[in-house]
């Protein structure tokens, strides 16, 4: 029931089989009316904490979503 507005850009990973799918879907939600440079990403068949796992290769995609996010928002 936050007030969103000016918050920085957002990057939400959540996977399609994540318990919080609901609420980063809602939450992203909410931050884009607000005026927040948002960007949801729902990875196919991933569950809670899916980058831990440094052996599936969502999680090396993930990964490089996260660095090309930062790269992008710092002008890098």
């Amino acid at each position: 029931y936050a007030d969103l507005q000016g918050l920085p850009p957002l990057l939400i990973q959540v996977g399609s089989d994540e318990i919080l799918l609901a609420d980063a879907e809602r939450f992203a939600a909410r931050a884009l009316a607000a005026g927040v440079d948002v960007i949801l990403e729902t990875w196919e068949g991933m569950f809670h904490v899916f980058h831990m796992l440094s052996f599936l290769p969502e999680t090396k995609r993930a990964l490089e979503s996260i660095a090309a996010f930062v790269s992008q928002r710092l002008g890098a």
